[in-house]
This record gives C-alpha cells, structure tokens and sequence, in this order.
C-alpha cells in the first residue's frame, strides 16, 4: 500500500540477494555433532536462498571437514532466481585458464549487486545464456557438460519458462529493451513517497540509524548512497564503465491495464537494505575488520571483494585436489565411473516451484534432509508439512529479518517470535548457538516416539469398541438376538429349526421389539418352553389368520382359550397364544399388553355380540 510517505516496502516482492552473511552449511550438521547416523552424504535444502551464497562458502570450506559427498536442493518461488542461480554457478567454478581469478571476482559482484555493468561483463551474460538456451532442450547434453547442476525434477513448462528467461537474456538491447535506469529510479519514488526530494537524508537515517546499529558498521554512507541513487553497489573500476543494464535483475509480472491483465518485465527487488550483507559485513581475515578512531578502515565493497577473491581461490584450490585424486580412483577401479557426477563432490538439485508444501508425499524426499535452510521471505512455507522432510535430529536455520530497514525493533521481536511459533508446530526445538541471534535463528527436529507415524501422516481413526455407549452396543447377557428377516418381514412364517432359541435363553417378542416404549415384562416372561414354535407376526395381528391351528394357537393344559376379540382389542388383556405360553409358575402379557400400556386387568371371554362388530369394521 503506498501512502504519502511511501509504501514502505523497501525490499520488494523478488529478492535478488540475501539479507544475512554467507554460511557454512557444514560446520551446522558437523560430522562429530549428534546427526541421524553420521551419513557419508549430506542434503541439505535450501529454501529462498536465492543467490547461492551458502552452497558457494559452503563448498570453499568442504576441506575442513571429512569427505562427503554434498547434495544441495534449491526451492525458489521464481524462475529468474533458478537462472540468476545457475548463471553464478557456472561463473564460479569458470576453470583458470579461460577466465583469471580477479576478472571472475569482479564479474561476480556486478552480476550479483550492481544494475548496471560493463560491456564485458554484459557479453558474458549474453554468452552464457545463448549456451543454456541450446542445453536445456537437450538433457543428455546438459548432464554431460553440467554434470553438477541437475534440472531433471522441474516440470517441462517450468523448463520453457526458464529457457524464456535465457532467450531475454541473450537478446540485445535494441531487440528487447530493459531501461534499468528509469525502471530504478520509479521504484525508488514509489518506496520514498514525498520523501523523494529528501532521499539522500533518508538514505542517511537509514544507515546510520538502522544498519550501523544493528552490527554493519563497515557500510560506507558514500557506497550506500551511490547504490540508492544509481543502484551500482560495487564501483571496482571507473564509474563511467558501468553503462549497460544488469538484464539478469528483470523479473515478470502481470500488471492490469485498461481492465486487463498484461505481463510486462521491471525492476521489483530491493531498494533499501542493499547487496553489503552477505559478504561484506563479516570475514574470516579479522585483519580487514580494523577500525580506526572509531571508523572501520575497510568498506564494505573492498571487504566483499576480499571475501569473495578468497572464496574462488579456496574452490580452484579444492578442484586442483579433487582433480588430482580421480587418476587413483580411476587405477584402483580400473575403469573410470560411468557417472560424471559421482566422482564430484557435490551436485545442485533445482526443485519445481511451489513444491514445499507437497515434498513430503514424495518418498525420495520424506525424511531424507539433514538440514533445512529458509530464507526471511519464505518463512511463510515452514509447516509440518515440511519439518516431515527432514530426518530425526535434522537441523532447521531460519533467516531473520535483522536487516530490514522498514522493520521497526518491536517488529522484529514480532518475528522472531512468528518464526519460533512456525517451527515448534513443524516439529522442532529451539537450540541455544553462539553468534548473535538477531541474524539467525536454530533449531532441531524433535525426536519421533517409536511407533508413531508423523501427524501430517497420521489417518482418522475410529473410536475403539469399548468406548462406545455400552448400553446400546452391548446386549445382555446371553441373549438370543432376532433375526433381521424376523424384524423386517411380517409375513414370513417362523422355521423352528432356525428361530428357536436354545434352552435357558430369551427372545424378545416382536411387538416388544416394535414398540420400545411399552411396559412389557422382562424377557425372560417370554421365553417359550422348549419345543414350542412361536408364530409369525402375522399370524397374531392379522384378524383373518388361521388362529385355530392346533400347533400355532393351542395353549397348554390348564389354560383357557381366549377368542380372536380377545387378541385384537385394545381394551382387552389376556394371555398370550400358545407360541408366547411362559413356562409354568410366569405370568406373560398379551400383545395387546404390549401395545397397549394403559390396559391392566384381565378380560373375561367375550360373548359372541362382541366379536360381530369387530369384523364388520
């Protein structure tokens, strides 16, 4: 939202470069550290991380540690980063004798930092794009000529975006115009508002006020205020050099125009923090950090230059000694492996955009990262959903936002506090780490119980049997469930073989099952003698039955025989036909009983007047 002031979103909506110095990856999931199994390869995924900063300091540093094998797996949310990230890779590991160890320095911090660039460095550009222009439709060829990079896993539409992406690249600026100058300058007075006239004040208070007081101390107010105003942070050579603009900051986006949506290309990274943090606030040289009356000898751009000179020394030096042990791997095998990439100490895994949330399906991925980096503009991903890709013990480092220049500190307590409620429900446990912990924030995967499948896993399950209402799933004891044909059907007369019930047993009438609410004795009252059959329910609601069948209606000796009018009238109560006879010594209630509740004394046998008219009805 842009107000008078500005909009006051400074960093922007594409990150370009990252917020916080380079790391290590190795020295947080050392060998000799408690890590699931201490593995012979380490993956590590990288969330956001956008400028590959970690994976380059991370393999400068590999000769520190035991050998293993190192796979990174990079999750970006924009296809220019995936390319931006494969252009600095290539740059890096450029061998000696087609590009000298200070050319390659300084064409990486133009390329990663400055809008604009020199010829040279622009034809470099435009070299390396038309190269994986031709190399992406052709995977074979891909994998042989970049055997540590691996696009396999992106989808084919993401792989013609990204060629898209390289076919602007390769173009000339006649054919395909990018005005970084302009692009720049209208970025900047959206951010400062009526702030603009005031811009280099502003650019003051905020170094000064925000960044010198959260620790980047060696920032130049002159290099800071250059790069607000012409967006060159690494002026090495003279300033009218850099004349052309960086193509490789250009990102899409669709924009409404007149009602429709249009996609057009600009400048949306970051206008306020500046590419100074990641190599050129900290260094392993504590020599370069001297300060002077208060005031660091070094800036920031000599410092990063520094640090990254140093960093493609130690990958030259490492490649040299990797190099020269593949001859002995070669003799003991006898044969030299089939896969260019086994022999190599690390591989870069590029993944589909957006697929965080779905990674742990896969079953390649769940449970297989040692370590999970998220940047401070993909915090929003962390969910359970991702911690189940790391392995038990597995490290989680989360970017935070010290360096914002919008964010105020009760704001950046607000985040941290966000960050650190985000990892517990993913699964993981803050950790204590020495350094500051405004930069970073560490944390481990809680251990699994055994037995207990992840909650993210986890299935519906339904309540256990003794949990239930026993008063309705549990009958009595030793009962003689009805059938259901004797429930449902009425009509169906009853076999003997298959509806008697075994001695000592009850069976509740069918009028008792019927009618819930009557007053019926207990089932034991019901129980016929052994040897009796019981009728059908037919035979004792249906006026027009048989009842005078001797097997069916008959009652037992001393008993007295009721009419039909008898069974039928609500009002009368009599004993039951000889099916429902209880044995002798109980007293059983008629059906009318039953389905009557308020007929309670017995009726005497009717006269013949008193059927007559029941049958006419």
């Amino acid at each position: 939202m842009t107000t008078v002031t500005g909009s006051g979103e400074g960093f922007g909506s594409v990150a370009w470069w990252g917020l916080s110095p380079a790391l290590d990856l190795q020295a947080e999931c050392p060998p000799d550290a408690p890590s699931p199994g201490d593995p012979q390869e380490l993956d590590i995924l990288l969330l956001g991380s956008v400028d590959a900063r970690h994976i380059l300091r991370t393999l400068a540093q590999t000769r520190r540690w035991p050998p293993r094998k190192l796979n990174f797996f990079v999750l970006e949310n924009n296809l220019e980063a995936v390319a931006r990230q494969i252009l600095i890779l290539n740059l890096a590991f450029e061998p000696p004798e087609s590009m000298g160890l200070q050319e390659k320095s300084e064409t990486f911090l133009e390329l990663w930092g400055n809008g604009l660039v020199r010829t040279q460095v622009a034809e470099y550009v435009r070299a390396q794009a038309q190269r994986m222009r031709r190399l992406l439709p052709e995977p074979e060829d891909l994998a042989a000529q970049l055997p540590r990079l691996s696009l396999e896993a992106l989808k084919y539409r993401e792989r013609d975006s990204l060629e898209a992406v390289f076919t602007f690249w390769a173009a000339s600026e006649a054919k395909a115009s990018f005005p970084l100058s302009r692009l720049w300058d209208a970025r900047l007075r959206g951010y400062l508002g009526s702030r603009y006239d005031a811009r280099i004040g502003v650019s003051d208070w905020d170094l000064h006020m925000k960044l010198h007081e959260r620790g980047a101390r060696v920032i130049n107010s002159r290099e800071f205020r250059r790069w607000r105003e012409t967006s060159v942070a690494f002026e090495i050579r003279d300033a009218s050099a850099y004349q052309l603009p960086n193509r490789t900051l250009a990102s899409g986006r669709l924009m409404s125009h007149r009602g429709e949506r249009v996609a057009v290309r600009g400048y949306w990274g970051d206008v306020a923090t500046g590419p100074f943090v990641a190599f050129g606030i900290e260094s392993d040289d504590e020599s370069i950090l001297k300060s002077c009356n208060g005031t660091p000898v070094k800036c920031a751009g000599e410092i990063s230059l520094h640090n990254v000179t140093s960093l493609f020394r130690s990958l030259v030096a490492a490649e040299e000694e990797g190099s020269g042990a593949e001859p002995e791997t070669e003799a003991e095998g006898g044969a030299p492996e089939s896969d260019p990439a086994g022999s190599r100490p690390f591989r870069v895994h590029f993944l589909p955009l957006g697929a965080a949330p779905t990674l742990h399906h896969r079953k390649r991925y769940s449970s297989r990262f040692h370590l999970l980096y998220v940047s401070c503009g993909m915090v929003h991903q962390l969910s359970p959903e991702l911690g189940a890709c790391l392995a038990p013990g597995g490290r989680l480092i989360v970017e935070l936002a010290r360096y914002l220049v919008d964010l105020r500190p009760n704001q950046l307590e607000s985040f941290c506090d966000r960050v650190r409620e985000l990892a517990e429900a993913a699964g993981f446990a803050p950790e204590s780490h020495e350094g500051p912990p405004e930069t970073f924030a560490r944390f481990s995967r809680k251990p699994q119980p055994e037995g207990e499948v992840p909650s993210v896993c986890q299935k519906a399950k339904a309540p256990p049997l003794e949990e239930t209402n026993a008063e309705i799933l549990t009958p009595p004891p030793d009962p003689q469930e009805p059938a259901p044909s004797e429930i449902q059907s009425s009509s169906q007369a009853e076999a003997p073989g298959a509806l008697t019930p075994p001695p000592k047993a009850s069976e509740p009438a069918p009028s008792e099952i019927q009618s819930p609410s009557s007053q019926a004795d207990p089932p034991a009252a019901l129980t016929p003698p052994p040897g009796a059959s019981e009728p059908s329910l037919s035979e004792i609601q249906s006026p027009s039955s048989n009842a005078d069948a001797p097997g069916a209606l008959t009652p037992p000796p001393g008993a007295s025989e009721h009419s039909p009018s008898e069974i039928l009238s609500p009002s009368s109560s009599a004993d039951a036909p000889g099916a429902l006879t209880p044995p002798p010594g109980a007293c059983e209630p008629a059906p009318s009983e039953i389905l009557s509740p308020s007929s309670n004394a017995d009726a005497s046998e009717p006269a013949p007047s008193e059927i007559q008219p029941l049958f006419q009805c």
